[in-house]
Protein backbone atom coordinates (compact mmCIF):
# COMPACT_ATOMS: atom_id res chain seq x y z
CA UNK A 1 0.00 0.00 0.00
CA UNK A 2 3.13 2.54 1.08
CA UNK A 3 4.83 1.69 -2.22
CA UNK A 4 1.76 2.09 -4.42
CA UNK A 5 0.82 5.66 -3.08
CA UNK A 6 4.59 6.46 -3.28
CA UNK A 7 4.32 5.54 -6.85
CA UNK A 8 1.10 7.49 -7.71
CA UNK A 9 2.64 10.71 -5.87
CA UNK A 10 5.67 10.40 -8.04
CA UNK A 11 3.53 9.43 -11.03
CA UNK A 12 1.47 12.96 -10.73
CA UNK A 13 4.79 15.22 -9.38
CA UNK A 14 6.16 13.64 -13.34
CA UNK A 15 2.89 14.72 -15.18
CA UNK A 16 3.00 18.09 -13.34
CA UNK A 17 5.95 19.27 -13.86
CA UNK A 18 6.12 18.04 -17.66
CA UNK A 19 2.62 19.93 -18.07
CA UNK A 20 4.21 23.05 -16.79
CA UNK A 21 5.66 25.88 -19.02
CA UNK A 22 9.31 26.23 -18.06
CA UNK A 23 8.82 29.70 -19.83
CA UNK A 24 5.97 30.92 -17.49
CA UNK A 25 6.96 33.61 -15.16
CA UNK A 26 4.63 32.55 -12.81
CA UNK A 27 4.39 28.88 -12.73
CA UNK A 28 8.39 27.79 -14.00
CA UNK A 29 9.74 25.47 -11.59
CA UNK A 30 12.82 26.35 -13.48
CA UNK A 31 15.00 29.36 -11.70
CA UNK A 32 15.02 32.09 -13.43
CA UNK A 33 16.85 35.73 -13.73
CA UNK A 34 14.82 38.40 -12.76
CA UNK A 35 16.34 40.04 -16.19
CA UNK A 36 14.69 37.10 -18.38
CA UNK A 37 11.34 37.37 -15.38
CA UNK A 38 10.60 40.65 -16.52
CA UNK A 39 10.88 40.22 -20.14
CA UNK A 40 8.71 37.13 -20.10
CA UNK A 41 6.45 39.52 -18.30
CA UNK A 42 6.54 42.29 -20.97
CA UNK A 43 5.82 39.67 -23.65
CA UNK A 44 2.79 38.20 -21.85
CA UNK A 45 1.34 41.83 -21.07
CA UNK A 46 2.13 42.51 -24.54
CA UNK A 47 0.81 39.81 -26.38
CA UNK A 48 -2.94 40.33 -24.01
CA UNK A 49 -3.11 43.82 -25.30
CA UNK A 50 -2.45 43.50 -28.85
CA UNK A 51 -5.19 40.47 -29.32
CA UNK A 52 -7.39 42.34 -27.12
CA UNK A 53 -7.01 46.35 -28.41
CA UNK A 54 -6.40 45.38 -32.10
CA UNK A 55 -8.62 44.32 -34.95
CA UNK A 56 -8.71 43.75 -38.72
CA UNK A 57 -5.80 43.34 -41.03
CA UNK A 58 -5.48 47.39 -40.28
CA UNK A 59 -5.21 46.90 -36.47
CA UNK A 60 -7.81 49.41 -35.63
CA UNK A 61 -6.93 50.16 -31.81
CA UNK A 62 -9.69 50.22 -29.54
CA UNK A 63 -9.07 52.44 -26.29
CA UNK A 64 -10.51 50.48 -23.90
CA UNK A 65 -10.41 46.89 -22.95
CA UNK A 66 -12.21 45.35 -20.18
CA UNK A 67 -10.79 41.75 -19.59
CA UNK A 68 -13.30 41.15 -17.14
CA UNK A 69 -16.21 41.34 -19.64
CA UNK A 70 -14.27 40.99 -22.65
CA UNK A 71 -15.29 44.37 -23.94
CA UNK A 72 -13.68 47.04 -26.70
CA UNK A 73 -14.46 50.33 -26.73
CA UNK A 74 -16.30 52.00 -29.67
CA UNK A 75 -13.46 54.26 -29.01
CA UNK A 76 -10.25 54.45 -31.52
CA UNK A 77 -7.26 54.99 -29.57
CA UNK A 78 -5.40 58.43 -30.78
CA UNK A 79 -1.96 57.91 -32.61
CA UNK A 80 -0.16 58.55 -29.53
CA UNK A 81 -2.15 55.82 -27.63
CA UNK A 82 -0.80 53.73 -30.94
CA UNK A 83 2.64 54.36 -30.54
CA UNK A 84 2.55 53.34 -26.75
CA UNK A 85 2.31 49.63 -28.68
CA UNK A 86 5.43 50.29 -30.90
CA UNK A 87 7.22 51.53 -27.98
CA UNK A 88 6.63 47.98 -25.85
CA UNK A 89 7.28 45.98 -29.02
CA UNK A 90 10.55 47.74 -29.39
CA UNK A 91 11.40 47.30 -25.55
CA UNK A 92 10.37 43.92 -25.95
CA UNK A 93 13.19 43.51 -28.85
CA UNK A 94 15.89 45.10 -27.04
CA UNK A 95 15.16 42.99 -24.01
CA UNK A 96 15.67 40.04 -26.46
CA UNK A 97 18.86 41.66 -27.90
CA UNK A 98 20.08 41.95 -24.45
CA UNK A 99 19.16 38.32 -23.26
CA UNK A 100 21.33 37.10 -26.10
CA UNK A 101 24.54 39.00 -26.08
CA UNK A 102 24.45 37.90 -21.89
CA UNK A 103 24.04 34.06 -23.48
CA UNK A 104 20.58 33.06 -23.44
CA UNK A 105 20.48 33.01 -27.27
CA UNK A 106 17.23 30.75 -26.86
CA UNK A 107 15.01 33.44 -25.56
CA UNK A 108 16.39 35.60 -28.75
CA UNK A 109 15.82 32.97 -31.18
CA UNK A 110 12.16 31.29 -29.78
CA UNK A 111 10.85 35.31 -29.94
CA UNK A 112 13.40 38.32 -31.89
CA UNK A 113 11.76 37.24 -35.21
CA UNK A 114 7.83 37.31 -34.18
CA UNK A 115 7.95 40.91 -32.17
CA UNK A 116 10.30 42.33 -35.45
CA UNK A 117 7.26 41.36 -37.73
CA UNK A 118 4.75 42.67 -35.56
CA UNK A 119 6.28 45.56 -35.23
CA UNK A 120 6.20 45.89 -39.01
CA UNK A 121 3.03 45.65 -38.91
CA UNK A 122 2.30 48.36 -36.18
CA UNK A 123 4.41 50.60 -38.63
CA UNK A 124 2.45 49.85 -41.83
CA UNK A 125 -0.66 50.21 -39.88
CA UNK A 126 0.01 53.47 -38.41
CA UNK A 127 -0.32 55.13 -41.73
CA UNK A 128 -4.09 55.47 -41.39
CA UNK A 129 -2.90 58.19 -38.71
CA UNK A 130 -1.24 59.37 -41.76
CA UNK A 131 -2.15 62.68 -44.01
CA UNK A 132 -0.34 65.77 -45.99
CA UNK A 133 -1.00 69.58 -45.86
CA UNK A 134 1.00 72.73 -46.55
CA UNK A 135 2.37 74.71 -43.34
CA UNK A 136 3.81 78.09 -43.36
CA UNK A 137 6.38 78.06 -40.57
CA UNK A 138 9.16 80.51 -39.42
CA UNK A 139 11.13 80.09 -42.27
CA UNK A 140 9.33 78.62 -45.40
CA UNK A 141 5.86 77.17 -46.41
CA UNK A 142 6.36 73.73 -47.34
CA UNK A 143 4.02 70.48 -48.08
CA UNK A 144 4.21 67.51 -44.96
CA UNK A 145 2.98 64.13 -44.60
CA UNK A 146 2.55 63.44 -41.12
CA UNK A 147 0.58 61.66 -38.26
CA UNK A 148 -2.72 63.19 -36.95
CA UNK A 149 -4.41 62.62 -33.64
CA UNK A 150 -7.20 60.66 -35.12
CA UNK A 151 -7.40 57.48 -37.29
CA UNK A 152 -8.74 57.49 -40.94
CA UNK A 153 -10.70 54.69 -42.37
CA UNK A 154 -7.90 54.80 -45.15
CA UNK A 155 -4.44 55.02 -45.37
CA UNK A 156 -2.76 58.78 -46.02
CA UNK A 157 -6.17 60.34 -45.62
CA UNK A 158 -5.68 61.26 -41.95
CA UNK A 159 -6.80 65.32 -40.35
CA UNK A 160 -3.64 66.87 -39.84
CA UNK A 161 -3.84 70.64 -40.62
CA UNK A 162 -3.98 72.98 -38.09
CA UNK A 163 -4.56 71.57 -34.41
CA UNK A 164 -5.47 67.97 -35.91
CA UNK A 165 -1.44 67.17 -35.59
CA UNK A 166 0.72 68.12 -32.48
CA UNK A 167 4.61 68.04 -32.72
CA UNK A 168 4.64 65.32 -29.56
CA UNK A 169 2.84 63.07 -30.72
CA UNK A 170 5.58 62.86 -34.21
CA UNK A 171 8.34 63.15 -31.25
CA UNK A 172 7.71 60.21 -29.97
CA UNK A 173 7.54 58.50 -33.11
CA UNK A 174 11.18 59.81 -33.82
CA UNK A 175 11.86 58.36 -30.74
CA UNK A 176 10.54 55.14 -31.34
CA UNK A 177 11.53 54.71 -35.03
CA UNK A 178 15.42 55.44 -33.85
CA UNK A 179 14.65 52.98 -31.63
CA UNK A 180 13.12 50.68 -34.22
CA UNK A 181 16.52 51.30 -36.30
CA UNK A 182 18.97 50.76 -34.05
CA UNK A 183 17.37 47.14 -32.75
CA UNK A 184 16.78 45.83 -36.46
CA UNK A 185 19.53 48.03 -38.61
CA UNK A 186 16.50 48.89 -41.04
CA UNK A 187 17.31 52.23 -43.14
CA UNK A 188 13.83 52.97 -43.52
CA UNK A 189 13.06 53.78 -39.99
CA UNK A 190 15.59 56.09 -40.05
CA UNK A 191 14.64 58.03 -43.02
CA UNK A 192 11.06 58.41 -41.66
CA UNK A 193 12.74 59.71 -38.39
CA UNK A 194 15.07 62.06 -39.71
CA UNK A 195 12.17 63.73 -42.14
CA UNK A 196 9.42 63.69 -38.84
CA UNK A 197 12.87 65.59 -37.29
CA UNK A 198 12.35 68.13 -40.33
CA UNK A 199 9.10 68.65 -39.42
CA UNK A 200 9.17 69.20 -35.38
CA UNK A 201 12.24 71.58 -36.08
CA UNK A 202 10.37 73.30 -38.66
CA UNK A 203 7.96 74.16 -35.77
CA UNK A 204 11.18 75.71 -33.69
CA UNK A 205 10.63 79.65 -32.95
CA UNK A 206 13.67 80.88 -34.81
CA UNK A 207 12.35 84.47 -34.72
CA UNK A 208 14.61 86.61 -33.26
CA UNK A 209 14.38 89.04 -30.14
CA UNK A 210 15.40 92.68 -30.19
CA UNK A 211 18.84 91.52 -28.71
CA UNK A 212 19.25 89.23 -32.03
CA UNK A 213 18.97 86.01 -29.86
CA UNK A 214 16.33 83.14 -30.98
CA UNK A 215 12.16 82.90 -29.36
CA UNK A 216 13.09 79.62 -29.36
CA UNK A 217 10.44 77.02 -28.18
CA UNK A 218 8.12 74.53 -30.13
CA UNK A 219 4.79 75.33 -29.91
CA UNK A 220 2.36 72.17 -28.79
CA UNK A 221 1.52 71.78 -32.25
CA UNK A 222 1.47 74.34 -36.02
CA UNK A 223 -2.42 75.13 -35.14
CA UNK A 224 -1.05 76.63 -31.60
CA UNK A 225 0.76 79.40 -29.80
CA UNK A 226 1.52 77.73 -26.10
CA UNK A 227 4.89 76.03 -26.08
CA UNK A 228 5.20 72.90 -23.97
CA UNK A 229 7.25 70.79 -22.09
CA UNK A 230 5.80 67.75 -24.06
CA UNK A 231 6.66 69.50 -27.31
CA UNK A 232 10.51 70.14 -26.46
CA UNK A 233 11.91 67.71 -24.15
CA UNK A 234 11.07 64.90 -26.17
CA UNK A 235 13.17 65.76 -29.02
CA UNK A 236 16.02 66.32 -26.72
CA UNK A 237 17.31 62.11 -26.46
CA UNK A 238 16.24 61.64 -30.47
CA UNK A 239 18.22 64.68 -31.39
CA UNK A 240 21.50 63.44 -29.62
CA UNK A 241 20.64 59.83 -31.05
CA UNK A 242 20.62 61.24 -34.46
CA UNK A 243 24.01 63.31 -33.88
CA UNK A 244 25.73 60.05 -32.63
CA UNK A 245 24.51 58.07 -35.84
CA UNK A 246 26.00 60.49 -38.24
CA UNK A 247 29.39 61.60 -35.99
CA UNK A 248 32.35 61.28 -38.23
CA UNK A 249 30.36 60.92 -41.14
CA UNK A 250 30.47 63.62 -44.15
CA UNK A 251 26.29 63.57 -44.63
CA UNK A 252 25.09 67.43 -44.68
CA UNK A 253 21.58 69.22 -44.34
CA UNK A 254 20.02 72.22 -44.98
CA UNK A 255 19.85 74.41 -41.72
CA UNK A 256 17.00 77.32 -41.86
CA UNK A 257 17.79 80.49 -40.41
CA UNK A 258 16.97 84.32 -39.64
CA UNK A 259 19.87 86.46 -39.75
CA UNK A 260 20.53 87.88 -36.43
CA UNK A 261 21.71 91.45 -37.80
CA UNK A 262 18.52 92.71 -39.34
CA UNK A 263 16.22 89.72 -37.68
CA UNK A 264 14.07 89.39 -40.61
CA UNK A 265 16.06 87.55 -43.70
CA UNK A 266 15.72 84.09 -43.95
CA UNK A 267 19.01 81.79 -44.67
CA UNK A 268 19.95 78.83 -45.45
CA UNK A 269 23.68 76.93 -45.38
CA UNK A 270 24.63 73.50 -45.87
CA UNK A 271 25.73 71.88 -42.04
CA UNK A 272 27.30 68.50 -40.97
CA UNK A 273 24.37 66.30 -39.92
CA UNK A 274 25.91 65.84 -36.87
CA UNK A 275 26.82 69.51 -36.12
CA UNK A 276 23.05 70.22 -36.80
CA UNK A 277 21.70 67.80 -34.39
CA UNK A 278 23.49 68.27 -31.85
CA UNK A 279 23.28 72.03 -31.51
CA UNK A 280 19.78 71.42 -31.81
CA UNK A 281 19.60 68.86 -28.78
CA UNK A 282 21.83 71.44 -26.82
CA UNK A 283 19.12 74.02 -27.56
CA UNK A 284 16.05 72.75 -27.18
CA UNK A 285 17.50 71.55 -23.98
CA UNK A 286 18.78 75.06 -22.77
CA UNK A 287 15.40 76.38 -23.97
CA UNK A 288 13.22 74.30 -21.46
CA UNK A 289 15.75 74.69 -19.12
CA UNK A 290 15.57 78.28 -18.89
CA UNK A 291 11.86 78.48 -19.29
CA UNK A 292 9.88 75.64 -17.48
CA UNK A 293 12.33 74.42 -14.61
CA UNK A 294 10.91 75.32 -10.85
CA UNK A 295 12.47 76.36 -7.92
CA UNK A 296 11.38 72.79 -6.58
CA UNK A 297 14.06 71.51 -9.40
CA UNK A 298 11.04 69.94 -11.26
CA UNK A 299 9.40 70.96 -15.05
CA UNK A 300 6.22 72.78 -15.73
CA UNK A 301 4.04 72.18 -18.22
CA UNK A 302 3.82 75.22 -20.22
CA UNK A 303 4.53 78.59 -21.21
CA UNK A 304 1.52 80.51 -21.76
CA UNK A 305 0.09 84.11 -21.58
CA UNK A 306 1.28 84.17 -25.40
CA UNK A 307 0.99 87.48 -27.91
CA UNK A 308 0.06 86.77 -30.58
CA UNK A 309 -2.58 84.64 -29.06
CA UNK A 310 -3.09 82.57 -32.02
CA UNK A 311 -1.06 81.65 -35.30
CA UNK A 312 -0.51 84.64 -37.14
CA UNK A 313 1.32 85.27 -40.77
CA UNK A 314 3.62 88.58 -41.36
CA UNK A 315 5.00 89.10 -44.59
CA UNK A 316 9.00 89.76 -44.79
CA UNK A 317 10.17 90.91 -48.71
CA UNK A 318 6.83 89.50 -50.20
CA UNK A 319 7.00 85.96 -48.67
CA UNK A 320 4.48 84.77 -46.17
CA UNK A 321 6.09 83.55 -42.76
CA UNK A 322 4.53 82.43 -38.99
CA UNK A 323 5.06 85.53 -36.78
CA UNK A 324 7.26 84.88 -34.05
CA UNK A 325 5.52 84.18 -30.71
CA UNK A 326 6.10 85.73 -27.20
CA UNK A 327 5.04 83.60 -23.88
CA UNK A 328 5.15 85.25 -20.56
CA UNK A 329 3.43 82.84 -18.05
CA UNK A 330 4.82 79.58 -16.66
CA UNK A 331 2.17 77.27 -16.19
CA UNK A 332 1.73 73.96 -14.07
CA UNK A 333 0.84 71.37 -13.44
CA UNK A 334 4.19 69.52 -13.38
CA UNK A 335 3.84 65.73 -14.64
CA UNK A 336 6.33 63.29 -14.11
CA UNK A 337 6.86 62.93 -17.89
CA UNK A 338 8.40 66.22 -18.71
CA UNK A 339 11.10 65.74 -15.66
CA UNK A 340 11.48 62.52 -17.48
CA UNK A 341 12.68 63.46 -20.86
CA UNK A 342 14.68 65.99 -19.49
CA UNK A 343 16.38 63.49 -17.39
CA UNK A 344 17.05 61.28 -20.57
CA UNK A 345 17.74 64.25 -22.46
CA UNK A 346 20.75 65.38 -19.75
CA UNK A 347 22.26 61.67 -19.67
CA UNK A 348 22.61 62.07 -23.28
CA UNK A 349 23.57 64.84 -23.41
CA UNK A 350 26.32 64.02 -21.09
CA UNK A 351 27.73 60.97 -22.84
CA UNK A 352 28.01 62.66 -26.04
CA UNK A 353 29.49 66.28 -25.15
CA UNK A 354 31.05 64.87 -21.51
CA UNK A 355 30.20 68.26 -19.90
CA UNK A 356 29.80 68.32 -16.39
CA UNK A 357 26.74 70.48 -16.39
CA UNK A 358 24.89 67.75 -17.84
CA UNK A 359 25.82 65.12 -15.33
CA UNK A 360 24.88 67.65 -12.37
CA UNK A 361 21.19 68.41 -13.80
CA UNK A 362 20.48 64.98 -14.17
CA UNK A 363 21.55 64.03 -10.47
CA UNK A 364 19.86 66.93 -9.25
CA UNK A 365 16.56 66.41 -11.24
CA UNK A 366 16.99 62.53 -10.27
CA UNK A 367 16.47 63.59 -6.73
CA UNK A 368 13.75 66.33 -7.12
CA UNK A 369 11.32 64.81 -9.19
CA UNK A 370 11.85 61.38 -7.04
CA UNK A 371 10.81 63.91 -3.81
CA UNK A 372 8.26 65.56 -5.89
CA UNK A 373 6.56 62.91 -7.41
CA UNK A 374 6.94 59.56 -5.40
CA UNK A 375 4.83 58.79 -1.88
CA UNK A 376 5.70 56.72 0.16
CA UNK A 377 3.23 54.59 2.38
CA UNK A 378 0.32 56.44 0.42
CA UNK A 379 -1.35 53.51 -1.29
CA UNK A 380 0.36 50.35 0.78
CA UNK A 381 2.99 49.86 3.67
CA UNK A 382 6.30 49.59 2.05
CA UNK A 383 5.76 51.00 -1.53
CA UNK A 384 6.39 54.19 -2.92
CA UNK A 385 3.30 55.26 -5.26
CA UNK A 386 2.79 57.57 -8.14
CA UNK A 387 -0.01 59.94 -9.06
CA UNK A 388 -2.24 57.62 -11.52
CA UNK A 389 -5.07 59.93 -12.51
CA UNK A 390 -5.29 61.30 -16.14
CA UNK A 391 -2.98 59.57 -18.55
CA UNK A 392 -0.34 59.74 -15.49
CA UNK A 393 0.19 55.71 -15.90
CA UNK A 394 1.87 56.36 -19.24
CA UNK A 395 3.64 59.24 -17.87
CA UNK A 396 5.55 58.27 -15.18
CA UNK A 397 6.88 55.17 -17.48
CA UNK A 398 8.78 58.15 -18.78
CA UNK A 399 10.27 58.99 -15.72
CA UNK A 400 10.84 55.64 -14.89
CA UNK A 401 13.03 55.47 -18.72
CA UNK A 402 14.57 58.50 -17.20
CA UNK A 403 15.94 57.08 -14.04
CA UNK A 404 17.40 53.97 -16.01
CA UNK A 405 19.38 56.57 -18.61
CA UNK A 406 20.58 58.21 -15.98
CA UNK A 407 21.87 55.41 -13.92
CA UNK A 408 25.24 54.17 -15.52
CA UNK A 409 26.43 58.05 -14.29
CA UNK A 410 23.88 57.93 -10.93
CA UNK A 411 24.19 55.28 -8.88
CA UNK A 412 21.50 56.19 -6.68
CA UNK A 413 19.03 56.41 -8.87
CA UNK A 414 18.65 52.45 -8.87
CA UNK A 415 16.75 53.04 -5.68
CA UNK A 416 14.08 55.22 -7.84
CA UNK A 417 14.07 52.61 -10.54
CA UNK A 418 13.44 49.91 -8.08
CA UNK A 419 9.97 51.96 -6.31
CA UNK A 420 9.14 50.94 -10.66
CA UNK A 421 10.31 47.18 -10.44
CA UNK A 422 8.40 46.66 -6.93
CA UNK A 423 4.84 48.13 -8.23
CA UNK A 424 4.87 46.00 -11.16
CA UNK A 425 5.66 43.07 -9.31
CA UNK A 426 2.96 43.65 -6.39
CA UNK A 427 0.43 44.08 -9.17
CA UNK A 428 1.16 41.27 -11.74
CA UNK A 429 1.76 39.04 -8.19
CA UNK A 430 -1.67 39.94 -6.69
CA UNK A 431 -3.98 41.47 -9.40
CA UNK A 432 -2.92 39.71 -13.12
CA UNK A 433 -6.02 39.03 -14.74
CA UNK A 434 -6.35 37.25 -18.03
CA UNK A 435 -3.39 38.96 -19.33
CA UNK A 436 -4.04 42.57 -17.97
CA UNK A 437 -2.37 44.59 -14.83
CA UNK A 438 -5.11 47.24 -13.26
CA UNK A 439 -4.52 50.61 -13.51
CA UNK A 440 -3.75 50.88 -9.75
CA UNK A 441 -1.35 48.36 -9.05
CA UNK A 442 -1.01 48.33 -5.67
CA UNK A 443 -4.96 48.45 -4.92
CA UNK A 444 -6.14 46.15 -7.78
CA UNK A 445 -9.65 45.42 -9.81
CA UNK A 446 -12.71 46.88 -8.96
CA UNK A 447 -15.48 44.27 -7.38
CA UNK A 448 -18.00 46.08 -10.32
CA UNK A 449 -17.01 44.24 -13.09
CA UNK A 450 -18.57 47.05 -15.37
CA UNK A 451 -16.07 49.60 -13.67
CA UNK A 452 -12.71 47.28 -15.39
CA UNK A 453 -12.11 49.04 -18.50
CA UNK A 454 -8.47 49.54 -19.35
CA UNK A 455 -5.98 51.78 -21.15
CA UNK A 456 -4.81 50.17 -24.05
CA UNK A 457 -1.69 52.48 -23.47
CA UNK A 458 -1.27 51.58 -20.40
CA UNK A 459 -1.24 48.00 -20.79
CA UNK A 460 1.28 48.57 -23.47
CA UNK A 461 3.49 50.81 -20.44
CA UNK A 462 3.31 48.41 -17.63
CA UNK A 463 4.73 45.87 -20.57
CA UNK A 464 7.19 48.46 -21.96
CA UNK A 465 8.32 49.25 -18.38
CA UNK A 466 8.45 45.42 -17.69
CA UNK A 467 11.59 45.01 -20.90
CA UNK A 468 13.13 48.25 -20.19
CA UNK A 469 13.78 46.82 -16.69
CA UNK A 470 15.08 43.66 -18.14
CA UNK A 471 17.89 45.34 -19.93
CA UNK A 472 18.79 47.45 -17.02
CA UNK A 473 19.29 43.96 -14.78
CA UNK A 474 21.49 42.90 -17.29
CA UNK A 475 23.38 46.08 -17.82
CA UNK A 476 23.52 47.47 -14.25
Amino acid sequence: MMITILSLFLLLSTACTENSSETDPKTSPVEISLSEQNLLRAMELTDSAVSAHFTGAGMAMARYYNPYTEARSNETGSVWMYTAAIEAVNAILHGLQAQKEHGNANLYDENFDKYKELLARLYDNLDYYKGTFELVSYTQTKEWSVYGVHRSNTKGAAKVEGIENVYDDQMWLVRELLESYKITGETAYLKKAEYLTAYVLDGWDSTRKPDGTERGGITWGPGYVSKHSCSNGPMVSPLVWLHEIYKGKDDEISYRYIDAEDKQTRKSMQISKSEYYADFAKKIYDWQKNQLLRSDGVYDDMRGGCSPGNPQTETIDGTVYRKGINCQDRVGPAISYNSGTMLSGAADLYRATNEDAYLQDAKSLSDDSFEYFAKLNQTHDGYYSYDISGFNNWFNGVLMRGYVDVHPTYGSAADYIDTFQKNLDYGYENFLYEGFLPTNLLVGWSLTDSNNRTEGMFNFAFAAEYAVLSRYELAK
